[in-house]
């Protein structure tokens, strides 16, 4: 089976490359499970129940978030309501999930997980600890498992990376905005990238106009950050899993540049 995993959607312009590619990527590499992280949907900060609406209107069949996952608080009690959309699972006492099972179009059962880093990010429980928790109530039946690490740090995913191996079928990270070159399968068969990058304004500093964050790093000031609408690019990986073993057979990543 073919996953697809499409990272940080950004914005406007995030949305808008996602929805003109995304039901040609789907049909043309036969995808049965379409991902995409997407805490930064609403102007670059958070997400809504509408916009989480017509993300899932366009073919992605879960969203997996992050840290910005709650600053629309409207999306507090849609959590509870759509297991589609969950967010880290360690948080230790908070609206949703950090796990969906998620039967695709071919009647295959699916679990995507998600969770966060803790090094220079908001306090959370282990997600190491919280992994294996994760995992060990999981279906032995249900082989393919996918995580989304959104974490800072290119060791700490790396480390998840290592400890997870044989145990899932991919981890991909998210959270920096900026794709690493790293796509790999690891020796225990799960698929591994140490960060996806953004879909969204590439023309910007991790998407946000870049004249703003160069005048904040001069100054040292406060200032209010704006999304840029410039430079889209939609970037993914695809994950060839096997759906007997739940071991990763290839990944490769895929990029879309808008105009």
């Amino acid at each position: 089976m073919n996953i697809l995993f499409i990272g940080d959607i950004f914005g406007a312009p995030g949305r808008r490359i996602v929805a003109d590619h995304l039901q040609d990527i789907i049909q043309t590499n036969r995808i049965d499970l379409a991902i995409a992280n997407a805490e930064n949907a609403a102007g670059g900060f958070g997400i809504t129940p509408a916009i989480a609406e017509d993300l899932f209107a366009m073919g992605l069949d879960v969203l997996t978030t992050g840290n910005h996952v709650w600053d629309k608080r409207d999306i507090y009690d849609y959590l509870g309501r759509q297991p589609r959309l969950i967010r880290p699972g360690n948080y230790p006492d908070a609206p949703g999930s950090g796990v969906v099972v998620f039967q695709t179009r071919g009647g295959l059962d699916c679990a995507v997980l998600n969770l966060q880093g803790r090094t220079y990010m908001p306090a959370t429980d282990c997600p190491f600890r919280k992994a294996d928790q994760i995992l060990d109530r999981l279906d032995d039946s249900i082989k393919v498992r996918f995580l989304d690490f959104h974490a800072e740090v290119t060791s700490e995913k790396m480390a998840m990376g290592w400890y997870l191996d044989g145990r899932i079928s991919a981890m991909i990270g998210t959270h920096t905005h900026i794709p690493t070159a790293d796509t790999r399968i690891l020796p225990g068969g799960t698929a591994y990238q140490t960060d996806c990058g953004m879909t969204g304004p590439y023309r910007s500093v991790i998407g946000v106009q870049a004249d703003i964050v160069i005048q904040r790093f001069l100054t040292g000031l406060p200032v209010r950050l704006e999304a840029s609408r410039e430079g889209p690019e939609l970037h993914s990986v695809i994950i060839d899993v096997d759906e007997e073993t739940g071991k990763a057979r290839s990944i490769r990543r895929h990029t879309v540049c808008g105009d």
